[in-house]
């Protein structure tokens, strides 16, 4: 099969990396690509949100299946129109990937639902919203209710901040259109999972969780990031948590999507509480998490390609994927700066000695190769992932890799999996 991977990130070189492994995969392009992904698939220059770009790549190259990895060209239809070309796809219709596109469309889907989710309502009038958030109090969450990269949501810690993130995402200040309405929810009590599930409009296969790290700084301080780390698996999230999450919450989800008319193909990826009274919804993705699926990849041992043509073509009611009860844990390595302003350009060096460490396997996120020098070109520059049969096994040798890598002007977290290490089963 030719395959097309759409994207250029860390969760796209890991996609390409497993696609490549498959005996399958006779040709693999992926647009735009980056340094690392040139390695194991022919990257060519498109964007992935130029929709129009992507198909004409699919048709002019033959592709017999394409694979896309970030959610915005999901939302703007890019299965749509592959569909309409005669082209399989992995991923969501635009209709079906609102479970990612609009919070406000996922919370009133659980509220008919019964779907287990934070308390919320819904606002355009920044009036109205401090006046709930008044009334609730603080800690509360404020969500833009469009796409943000991952950073559209505030947690926040007093009435007046909270007040303050709404008022400047409804002014589209903050996340311009995608602010033009707000989820007011409220705080969740509890430990955070991820946790995917391929579906292929009918059926739901449960994939495995892992647990990522959002804010920038060690301690889990400073603004929320796209993702810093991630490890798989996570202890809070055991086999019948898992088990109670599909009954609950990705199950019944599969059934509305369908029920509406708008079947949801692709993998769903629950953001997760674990609370008091069991797992809790905060936020869906259509897509696979970055830096989740990352870690993904690596404990993977089933070829990859056949599940994604099953949730394509409705074949996942009898199917199953073998993993590693080995844990791998990823350590997101980013310019000095971000998520807010960094420099591109820099150069990186000692990656060929990082990879040489035991377990280890580099995914390129933000880079671009000039000659033979690799070069950051975007704020997660690289995830440096590791496997090993103990969480401290894993972390040790992610670190060690990451102390070879030579690049002064980007920073990691220090504490990946703090979670975990040292937490008896």
């Amino acid at each position: 099969m030719r395959i097309l991977v759409v994207g250029g990130g860390g969760r796209e070189h890991a996609l390409c990396w497993a696609i490549a492994a498959s005996p399958l995969c006779t040709k693999l392009y992926c647009a735009p690509g980056n340094a690392g992904i040139a390695t194991v698939a022919e990257c060519i220059e498109v964007p992935a949100e130029d929709v129009a770009g992507q198909v004409a790549l699919a048709v002019n190259k033959q592709i017999d299946f394409v694979v896309v990895g970030p959610e915005v060209p999901l939302a703007a239809g890019l299965a749509d129109r592959l569909a309409e070309a005669g082209i399989r796809v992995f991923g969501p219709s635009a209709k079906a990937a609102m479970l990612e596109s609009s919070k406000g469309f996922t919370k009133d889907l659980c509220k008919r639902h019964g779907i287990p989710t934070a308390a919320y309502e819904r606002f355009t009038d920044a009036d109205k919203a401090a006046q709930y958030i008044r009334a609730k109090g603080a800690p509360i969450v404020v969500k833009a209710d469009g796409l943000a990269a991952g950073k559209g949501v505030v947690v926040a810690e007093s009435v007046d901040q909270a007040v303050e993130a709404a008022r400047d995402m409804l002014s589209g200040n903050r996340f311009g259109a995608a602010g033009a309405s707000v989820v007011v929810e409220e705080f969740l009590v509890g430990e955070e999972a991820s946790f995917f599930a391929l579906c292929d409009g009918e059926h739901a296969l449960p994939l495995i969780g892992a647990q990522d790290h959002k804010r920038a700084f060690d301690g889990d301080k400073g603004p929320n990031t796209g993702g810093m780390g991630a490890y798989s698996p996570a202890p809070v999230f055991d086999l019948a948590t898992q088990q109670h999450t599909m009954e609950t919450i990705i199950q019944p989800t599969v059934r509305a999507m369908a029920a509406a008319g708008t079947p949801f193909r692709g993998v769903l990826y629950a953001g997760l509480m674990i609370t008091r009274e069991g797992p809790k919804l905060f936020e869906y993705n259509c897509r696979f998490g970055d830096p989740e699926c990352q870690v993904l990849m690596m404990r993977l041992k089933s070829d990859l390609l056949p599940a994604l043509l099953a949730s394509a073509e409705g074949g996942l009611a009898h199917f199953d994927l073998r993993w590693s009860t080995d844990t791998a844990l990823t350590v997101v390595m980013a310019a000095k700066g971000y998520p807010d302003a960094y420099k591109k350009g820099s150069e990186i060096r000692g990656l060929e000695a990082a990879a040489e460490v035991e377990g280890v396997q580099i995914f390129h996120a933000g880079t671009k190769s000039d000659g033979k020098r690799v070069l950051a070109n975007g704020g997660r520059v690289l995830s440096v992932t590791a496997m090993a049969p103990t969480v401290e096994q894993a972390r040790e040798r992610a670190y060690r890799a990451v102390d070879l890598i030579d690049w002064p002007d980007g920073f990691c977290r220090r504490d990946i999996a703090w979670r975990a290490v040292g937490r008896t089963p």
